[in-house]
């Protein structure tokens, strides 16, 4: 069952991501929008990236970073790929 937040179209709902905020009726994770954000991609891009999401759900998604930062930057640190595990192209990437 999702659990609405302040935040008009991010939920979290424990049967999805473990309770991660997610974009409402998608299982697109906030975190997900931020990391192409902060990859330089603009909220237009994103929301084109994703078609089945709205620009009102990206800025939405982002302002929820903006009162969450903690929160959202732990849930991009546990998702993240240890380098010792990427492939020597994707190391030369960053």
């Amino acid at each position: 069952m999702s659990v609405a937040t302040e935040h008009l179209y991010v939920v979290t709902n424990e049967q999805i991501l473990g309770g991660e905020p997610i974009i409402k009726e998608m299982r697109t994770p906030v975190r997900a929008i931020v990391e192409t954000w902060c990859l330089g991609s603009s909220p237009e891009e994103i929301s084109r990236q994703l078609p089945h999401s709205t620009l009102a759900q990206v800025f939405d998604a982002l302002s929820y970073y903006s009162d969450r930062r903690d929160e959202i930057n732990a849930h991009i640190e546990r998702n993240r790929i240890p380098d010792d595990l990427l492939s020597p192209q994707v190391k030369d990437l960053a």
